[in-house]
């Protein structure tokens, strides 16, 4: 099997195409590089790779490219909700345009994996946990834009869409701007954090289960297809005051305050269920512990800010 990546040099897509190269799989990664990061020279060598510098929103690379592969992974993508208030229409050309364009390019037999994320669900109620058919209420153009397209390519067919829980973990392509990255970046170099309302709760998964689960659902497509699933660490529904808890056990001098006054402006706040994505097989191998003495120990390389989509 072929597959075609889009915006694998990026956060999930360094982690994922090694994988996919290790499983046995050929695939073709195009990425337009906007970070200048080198997240794929280690793969480099291996023959079953072909790596091209373009832009998804190219009709005629995109045709050239979906001629030659039996799947699509379009994970290129305006990350999250600063990166797409910033610029709105190319967040809109990537993010949706894009996806409807591989859409209508594809043949029927042709699967598609997406990514998508489960900050669609907005605010949720609490101690009610947010299943796959919880209704879809996102706060920001990216939880909106990802929601829109979520929908028509489950109506379009052979394809699966993963409600992604935020991510964490290190990545040749790394992201500090992810909360738990953040956070852990914070207690490491800072020592201190001040949290605006430190009670919203949300999930994490580890960027290498995530990659998984991709894996997961390729080897398991035709009882998933059509389908939407939630992914997550079912023990890790967390609120930032909780989190925060968590970094403290392995960093015992990380002081954290939540403040009087003042807001956060990402107003998400839920609780989500992974049973469904648990009841096809999928287990998750890293909890949020092993995640954060990761990023200590990834730390003391780490001491920029560029690595974050803001």
């Amino acid at each position: 099997m072929k597959i075609l990546v889009t915006g694998g040099a990026g956060y999930i897509g360094s982690v994922l195409v090694p994988e996919l190269l290790k499983s046995g799989y050929e695939v073709i990664v195009i990425d337009n590089f906007m970070y200048n990061q080198t997240s794929l020279l280690d793969c480099c060598n291996d023959k079953r790779l072909t790596i091209i510098r373009g832009d998804v929103c190219n009709e005629e690379l995109l045709s050239k490219c979906l001629k030659k592969v039996d799947a699509i992974f379009p994970l290129a993508c305006l990350t999250g909700a600063p990166l797409c208030d910033r610029d709105p229409v190319r967040a809109k050309m990537v993010n949706f345009d894009a996806i409807k364009m591989i859409l209508n390019l594809r043949s029927k037999n042709q699967l598609i994996i997406f990514p998508t994320t489960n900050s669609g669900y907005g605010i949720g109620q609490e101690g009610i946990y947010c299943t796959e058919d919880t209704p879809l209420n996102p706060i920001s153009l990216y939880g909106r834009l990802k929601v829109e397209i979520e929908e028509i390519l489950l109506s379009s067919g052979n394809c699966i869409t993963l409600r992604l829980a935020t991510a964490f973990g290190i990545s040749p392509r790394m992201r500090l701007d992810l909360l738990v990255n953040d956070f852990v970046y914070r207690a490491v170099v800072d020592r201190f954090l001040v949290l605006f309302e430190a009670h919203f709760k949300r999930n994490y998964i580890h960027v290498r289960d995530i990659a998984n689960v991709f894996i997961h659902c390729l080897n398991n497509f035709d009882i998933m297809k059509d389908e939407p699933y939630n992914v997550g660490l079912s023990d890790a529904n967390l609120s930032k005051m909780e989190l925060c808890e968590e970094i403290k056990k392995q960093i015992p001098d990380f002081y954290f305050v939540e403040a009087e006054i003042g807001e956060d402006p990402d107003k998400r706040n839920y609780i989500v269920s992974n049973a469904k994505i648990e009841k096809t097989g999928f287990k998750q191998k890293i909890s949020l512990q092993e995640g954060i003495s990761e990023l200590i120990k990834g730390y003391q390389i780490i001491r920029r800010n560029q690595f974050a989509n803001i």
